[in-house]
């Protein structure tokens, strides 16, 4: 039980996880509100709007700043971290996702692959634009914000 309560206790821990929430609850509405289509495997899937990935880590940089302090070595990695996630969501990722389109349509829809057996389509929205990761990082910044002065004051 100690490390269960540990857990609850970490509040950076469940600052991020909540953050982590909320932007995945988000896709939910705005993917209703765009495509007309309810996706609760949104909540979970990578790539849309806003960057949960992006949420999670701006709010843990966040909480860890506000409790250890910036000078901190814990406050240092998680803004290296968040970087590094954040970059990867806008770059590497964003990438993968077109080319799986492209590679998606050559698979399904072109004649040169026809006698190939492919089981399913690659996953195409892996990554996030740019604005997708702003808006992820504005949840990231207003759900720590109101945890740390609001909830947890």
């Amino acid at each position: 039980m100690p490390v269960l309560n540990s857990l609850v206790l970490n509040k950076p821990l469940i600052i991020a996880a909540t953050s982590w929430l909320v932007a995945g609850v988000l896709k939910v509405f705005i993917e209703l509100r765009v495509n007309k289509k309810l996706s609760i495997s949104r909540i979970v899937g990578a790539g849309g709007m806003p960057s949960s990935h992006t949420s999670t880590v701006v709010a843990l940089a966040i909480s860890i700043g506000f409790y250890q302090g910036l000078a901190s070595a814990e406050f240092a990695l998680a803004m290296i971290f968040a970087i590094i996630v954040i970059h990867d969501a806008v770059g590497v990722r964003l990438e993968t996702g077109k080319q799986a389109k492209v590679l998606n349509t050559m698979m399904f829809e072109s004649e040169a692959f026809k006698d190939l057996d492919f089981e399913k389509q690659l996953k195409e929205y892996v990554g996030h634009t740019p604005s997708q990761a702003l808006a992820g990082a504005i949840v990231g910044i207003i759900v720590s914000l109101v945890m740390v002065f609001v909830i947890y004051k």
